[in-house]
């Protein structure tokens, strides 16, 4: 699945989460003096963000997108060296930093619409209290900035799906290729065939859409959680605990690792099950196939005994997902009050306009939906990961390992059928 794809892929996985750690470290210590030495100096304290377009071309970004490339050719060089005989190093190098630019470029066309937020909810909420000094022409400019960064995120939007169902499919192809040249070794798995199309089009899909989110979500965290840690100086006391220095990034961090944890642990029995059912549903599937060809086969006994299986697999997955369900369900009611609940003594003492309150929220939500990463995607994981636990299994043939219980049931069957006599 990966070394068709990626050179020497715990290495190169590893050498990158190192690398992208000592990238953050410096862009986030150093970072900010080097950019006003070359002249694209930070906002200063007392500065605003440019509302519009203006924010994308701004010093600071600007200089954010030369750091970024400078750092990833250091390292996509450096593994062009490493890995030069492996067929598929443009598209997994190149691919993958293109596709974590476009991530954090999402996130900031986010950025900017929370920078929006803050004067037009301002002026909103002068508006309606008919404060007198809101005039139609302030509320349609602001539109207009809004419009800009709607048309950037559309662009976006589009780039970013197109690119990434090419590199997905090129992803697939490397895995097709990789299978078909061992194909030998192969072919008397069950389910060979199957594996190979379905399992690898399913795997490259799902991971279409996890891997992006993934890495929207690494994003968020890096560029959200600092100005989640800034708008906390806007939170007074909160409810029971008091005051708490940084208030809005704790708890942010804190709730978010609690429904991971609750989800994780509720749905811990998931992924195996997922698997087992893949599995009693292609051993039921294929004496059907054999039973069209073969008078002897998908008898009623044996038919029967196979669906027996699968409801039983189902039975277990429904229970399983019953207490599951309550989990996620329930933790997503309370995290849909949780932020208002916490800011009502600051709403109660005035201490925030709506415009802020704006801001605040969508800070806190994206950096909580971030660190949800797991609670949202719970399910779409279990299948991805049992499709993994799947070709994982049909890899053991390649490297001459041990295949698992079920897959060595099904090769003795087929040895012994094609020992006896025609």
């Amino acid at each position: 699945m990966f070394h068709s794809f990626f050179p020497q892929p715990k290495l190169f996985f590893t050498s990158g989460i190192l690398w992208a750690a000592v990238c953050i470290a410096v862009w986030y210590t150093v970072g900010p003096q080097i950019g006003a030495a070359i002249g694209l100096p930070p906002l200063g304290p007392n500065e605003k963000a440019a509302i519009g377009l203006a924010y994308f071309v701004s010093p600071d970004n600007l200089w954010f997108y030369l750091y970024f490339t400078i750092f990833v050719l250091i390292f996509g060089l450096a593994w062009k060296v490493i890995a030069r005989d492996h067929p598929w190093t443009n598209w997994s190098i190149w691919g993958s930093a293109f596709i974590i630019f476009i991530a954090y470029f999402s996130v900031q066309v986010s950025v900017a619409l929370n920078n929006w937020r803050g004067p037009f909810f301002d002026l909103f909420q002068g508006a309606l209290s008919k404060q007198g000094n809101v005039t139609a022409e302030q509320l349609f400019s602001l539109q207009l900035r809004f419009l800009e960064i709607g048309m950037v995120g559309v662009a976006l939007n589009v780039i970013t799906a197109f690119f990434t169902n090419h590199y997905v499919f090129r992803w697939r192809t490397a895995m097709n290729d990789y299978y078909m040249s061992m194909w030998p070794k192969l072919r008397h798995i069950e389910g060979a065939s199957q594996r190979v199309q379905e399992d690898t089009m399913r795997f490259a899909n799902i991971l279409e859409g996890l891997g992006v989110t993934f890495i929207n979500s690494i994003m968020t965290l890096v560029v959200f959680l600092p100005l989640l840690f800034r708008m906390s100086e806007f939170v007074g006391d909160l409810p029971i605990l008091g005051a708490v220095p940084h208030s809005l990034f704790w708890l942010a961090i804190g709730w978010s690792l609690f429904g991971t944890v609750l989800l994780a642990v509720a749905g811990i029995k998931l992924p195996g099950l997922q698997f087992r059912n893949q599995r009693v549903e292609a051993a039921y599937r294929k004496e059907l196939v054999y039973g069209e060809d073969h008078a002897d086969r998908a008898d009623p006994v044996s038919v029967r005994e196979l669906f027996s299986n699968v409801r039983r697999n189902y039975f277990r997955m429904y229970w399983h997902y019953c207490y599951f369900n309550v989990a996620r369900f329930g933790y997503g009611q309370l995290d849909a009050i949780f932020l208002n609940f916490i800011l009502i003594p600051t709403i109660v003492a005035g201490r925030i306009t709506m415009g802020t309150w704006q801001q605040i929220a969508t800070a806190f939500g994206e950096v909580s939906n971030s660190f949800q990463y797991l609670v949202n995607y719970w399910s779409t994981i279990v299948e991805l990961l049992s499709i993994h636990k799947r070709l994982k299994a049909f890899e053991a043939a390649i490297d001459d390992k041990p295949l698992p219980e079920i897959d060595q049931r099904y090769l003795a069957r087929q040895t012994e059928e094609d020992a006896e006599p025609a």
